[in-house]
């Protein structure tokens, strides 16, 4: 009994020390994922220059060093990947860049950028990025961006969190503007108030043909036997703008239709200028039609209702009527019979 119970003091002892004088938890070269924020910005050597975006346009063979510039919001020094990759446009008309393992193929292999940069806590650091455009670029828009990103753990996935800039790379030469409407739809969304009016909604794909990058301005114009009416798209230029070689899917919504049959949609694209950018080349509009009906299901039920109530109404009066002439009726042969018992009286008296 003695020697169990010294081998479980000394087991005891020996887990203490474990835990005591075990190895010391790894020191992270990070700061942990919620405390690290981060900018970047376009700038020059010196610093920000308050641009939103990098504008280029540039000819084939020439090279040009632009910078960005990365600020560490966080209080312990950081350091940060530096990537640059092509870009393109979200189903939602957000601008993105390819994940850093794809190979760039377009504008973003013609950016060259430092593999790192340590910025300390609260300061900005100033990244050179070198624009070399072959000899040989196509002329147009070629979409590219910078990021600065932050790899974390989240449980046993390692994530990337990168913020970054746009560069909008123009080619010099021959410029064209063309985008093409396809996959047209419309369907008709009428009220259950039959003195309502109901919505047409289309719904349409912009293809950009075209070399530049363009917004979709766009009208569409509905039609019915009882007169037509055109709805615009106002929303910004940069939520309608479509890359070369891109799509994007559409929607709208044109109130004020009445459900009276056959409704035609009729939707007309033109390529605008993009924030402020150089308008693209001129290009003629393009459309494309449709066409839906709109039942008058409301209308032809307060129609029947209407119709309902009138019979029954009808049906009533004829009732009464029938009642009356009836009453009528008796009222008078007992009126007669009366007359007749009096007569008699009168005769035997």
């Amino acid at each position: 009994m003695t020697t169990t119970r010294t081998r479980r003091v000394l087991l005891c002892v020996a887990a203490a020390a474990a835990v005591l004088c075990g190895p010391a938890p790894a020191a992270s070269g990070q700061p942990p994922q919620g405390e690290v924020t981060w900018s970047v910005v376009p700038a020059k050597a010196d610093g920000p220059d308050g641009r939103r975006v990098v504008d280029l346009e540039l000819r084939g063979g020439e090279r040009i060093t632009e910078h960005v510039a990365v600020t560490n919001h966080s209080p312990r020094p950081v350091t940060f990947a530096i990537d640059a990759n092509d870009g393109y446009l979200t189903d939602k008309g957000l601008f993105d860049m390819r994940a850093a393992d794809v190979t760039p193929t377009d504008g973003g292999s013609w950016i060259d950028v430092p593999e790192t940069v340590t910025v300390a806590g609260g300061a900005t650091a100033v990244v050179p990025v070198a624009v070399a455009v072959p000899d040989h670029a196509t002329p147009g828009d070629h979409p590219a961006g910078v990021t600065a990103s932050l790899d974390t753990l989240s449980g046993q996935v390692r994530v990337r969190n990168r913020v970054g800039v746009r560069f909008n790379l123009r080619v010099t030469g021959d410029l064209k503007a063309a985008l093409a409407v396809t996959d047209v739809h419309a369907t008709y969304e009428g009220s259950w108030n039959p003195f309502a009016a109901g919505t047409v909604t289309v719904r349409y794909a912009v293809t950009n043909d075209g070399n530049v990058r363009a917004a979709a301005d766009t009208g569409i114009t509905t039609s019915s036997p009882f007169g037509s009416s055109t709805w615009t798209d106002g929303a910004a230029p940069r939520a309608r703008e479509v890359l070369p070689g891109g799509m994007r899917q559409f929607e709208a919504r044109v109130p004020g239709q009445w459900p009276f049959g056959r409704i035609g949609a009729t939707v007309s694209v033109t390529p605008g200028a993009v924030d402020g950018a150089a308008a693209p080349p001129a290009a003629e509009p393009v459309t494309a039609t449709v066409t839906t009906w709109a039942l008058p299901i409301p209308q032809a039920v307060l129609s029947a209702v209407v119709v309902l109530v009138l019979l029954l109404l009808r049906v009533v009066r004829r009732r009464r009527r029938r009642r009356l002439e009836t009453m009528l009726a008796e009222a008078k042969a007992a009126g007669r019979a009366e007359a007749a018992r009096a007569q008699q009286a009168d005769s035997v008296s």
